[in-house]
């Protein structure tokens, strides 16, 4: 997700051609930068200079551009003016839609001596099922003001299926009149589209930024979030939104079962069974990677329940992935 040098060079033949002209562009590299924890729909992220922040829905990119306009004299190449620009990308995705938009604002360029006048043309590429088309003006003259834009992002997903991962690739053409155009590309956030709850009858498709943890709440659920606390009490790290390792949620049924076959007895002891806590559940959930015996006795934990009470968390796991879009290798946190 951090962006790199891309501007590219002039043609080698270029330097040997006195009097030809070039632009030559240069990018500020761009850093990711996570927000929080997402437990619900989130507001815009907010941009900050030459950073990439996101929350679950949501990213803001701000990159500098510089641009240098060169001409070769005498066989050595001599900067005859720059420009120097910001962009400010406002994306947001949908949990409830598989189509989305993203803002951009192109500020008014500063610029030097030869930099007036250089213009610019920008296109964006997705993947991951998703097609992006971009509204600008197109060869819009830098020094003459700031430009507005936007993309629309639609994207096709089937029933029951998850779409790969996907960035969108920026590219910006520069021009001038008597110069060689000029480009730069980078890239956005990660994004994930998917329709894993939905029907031949009904759409659950949405969008998210697969690596912000989410955070599930087991508060109110009162032996599951007993055992859960008393783990962190003695040590216990994974999943504790408060400094721990999240865990990893998983799609695989199999490893599921194998990894609660693994710490689960078949039978409760005698004296949970005459208080009616005859059901096993188990910390990390089998359905993470870090379930069964993936972790050391010391981080993981079993606790004898009600039936009632694990089937209530077992709706609070289902409501809160739909609600997030938590598939495969998604981190999270548990809240207790």
């Amino acid at each position: 997700m951090a962006l790199g040098l891309l501007g590219t060079a002039a043609p080698l033949a270029l330097a040997d051609q006195s009097g030809a002209g070039q632009l030559r562009v240069t990018i500020r590299s761009a850093q990711p930068q996570v927000k929080g924890l997402a437990v619900g729909p989130a507001s815009d992220a907010t941009c900050t200079v030459n950073k990439i922040t996101i929350n679950r829905y949501s990213e803001c990119e701000w990159v500098t551009i510089h641009v240098d306009v060169i001409k070769v004299i005498n066989g050595r190449p001599e900067i005859e003016g720059t420009v120097d620009f910001d962009v400010k990308h406002q994306m947001t995705l949908k949990a409830s839609s598989a189509n989305w938009s993203e803002k951009f604002r192109v500020s008014k360029a500063r610029t030097t001596r030869a930099g007036s006048g250089v213009a610019v043309e920008i296109a964006a590429v997705s993947g991951g099922g998703t097609k992006a088309s971009v509204h600008f003006g197109q060869g819009h003259v830098l020094s003459s003001g700031a430009a507005d834009g936007s993309v629309g992002y639609a994207t096709s997903v089937a029933p029951k299926k998850i779409n790969p991962k996907a960035k969108t690739k920026y590219t910006y053409t520069f021009t001038k009149p008597g110069y060689t155009p000029g480009t730069v590309s980078y890239d956005s956030a990660v994004y994930r589209c998917d329709n894993y709850y939905g029907s031949s009858r009904a759409s659950r498709a949405g969008c998210a930024i697969p690596e912000v943890p989410t955070g599930v709440s087991m508060v109110g659920l009162a032996r599951i979030d007993e055992g859960i606390r008393k783990l962190r009490a003695n040590g216990g790290h994974y999943g504790d939104p408060s400094g721990g390792q999240p865990l990893e949620w998983m799609i695989n049924k199999a490893q599921e079962d194998a990894n609660r076959k693994a710490v689960c007895p078949r039978t409760a002891p005698p004296d949970m069974q005459r208080a009616g806590r005859t059901s096993c559940d188990e910390y990390p959930f089998a359905s993470t990677y870090e379930g069964g015996t993936h972790l050391p006795a010391s981080q993981r934990e079993i606790t004898w329940v009600k039936v009632s009470e694990n089937k209530a968390q077992g709706g609070r796991i289902t409501a809160w992935r739909g609600q997030m879009h938590v598939m495969d290798h998604d981190p999270f946190y548990v809240i207790a």
